[in-house]
């Protein structure tokens, strides 16, 4: 599986241009937290399982912690809480010791790092699910599953209706939200192109579905393209960790950041 590296500079990279795409809202607070626990955190459980095996004692406790917290979900659930509380305390101490700036003057919210925890959780298995097990992980033996391999998929008269009007009216909704008009506020044109997104990419999705665990004998859904497993997939471990790290950014005016506690 990937180490240390690969996970540092994804999640460093995309930090970085996070970072300049805010104006400093994702400051380098930010960057570290998410970069960290998309490195060492649901690695933690593995650290240990080799720091008890090399000891020689509480092997099967360290196995059975490395089983647990090395999952997307489960490290989120088990660790987010107390990681939280000490990445916000980390934080504040770093900014006023004058060790890390944050551009903005203020530290890390609890909040905002348990949304940074978990994007970082969900980008350490993007890497983890694609490149471990000699390409035979779970997850992307489901992805690969959702394709036809079985010999050259037939081209479907309805396949090819249905996906055609739903990348055209992705096309064309995206173009009518964004249309010359009337001032329109910039959040707004983002909240609708993300529904817009959402409810096309559902459509998607249920059609793919539909063709494979439906319809009787399966019949390929969009050739022998495995779009479901890769839809899904980049929902969970890459649209959305991001869309958690923007949501962590600090706000335009930073006067209206709560209030932090005293060190």
């Amino acid at each position: 599986m990937p180490g240390p590296g690969p996970h540092m500079i994804y999640t460093l990279g995309s930090g970085l241009g996070l970072m300049v795409a805010s104006n400093g809202r994702f400051s380098p607070h930010h960057c570290l937290c998410y970069s960290i626990n998309a490195f060492f955190g649901p690695d933690i459980g593995s650290f240990l399982e080799w720091l008890t095996s090399t000891v020689g004692f509480g092997d099967s406790v360290g196995s059975a912690v490395a089983d647990y917290i090395h999952h997307p979900f489960y490290y989120v659930v088990l660790l987010s809480f107390p990681l939280s509380l000490l990445y916000s305390w980390a934080s504040r101490v770093a900014l006023h010791k004058g060790i890390l700036d944050s551009l903005s003057g203020v530290p890390l919210t609890r909040l905002q790092c348990f949304f940074l925890i978990t994007a970082g959780s969900l980008s350490h298995f993007f890497l983890d699910h694609l490149f471990e097990e000699n390409g035979k992980s779970s997850v992307y033996t489901w992805i690969l599953s959702t394709g036809w391999w079985a010999n050259r998929a037939p081209i479907n008269p309805d396949a090819v209706i249905v996906i055609s009007l739903l990348c055209t009216g992705l096309i064309l909704g995206f173009i009518y939200i964004h249309r010359v008009g009337p001032s329109k506020s910039i959040k707004t044109q983002y909240t609708q192109s993300v529904k817009l997104i959402i409810t096309i990419a559902a459509l998607y999705c249920l059609w793919c579905a539909s063709q494979i665990y439906l319809v009787q004998p399966r019949r390929p859904a969009v050739g022998e393209e495995a779009d479901l497993g890769v839809l899904v997939f980049l929902f969970m471990y890459f649209f959305f960790p991001h869309s958690l790290c923007i949501r962590s950014m600090n706000p335009k005016n930073y006067h209206d950041v709560e209030e932090q506690l005293p060190l």
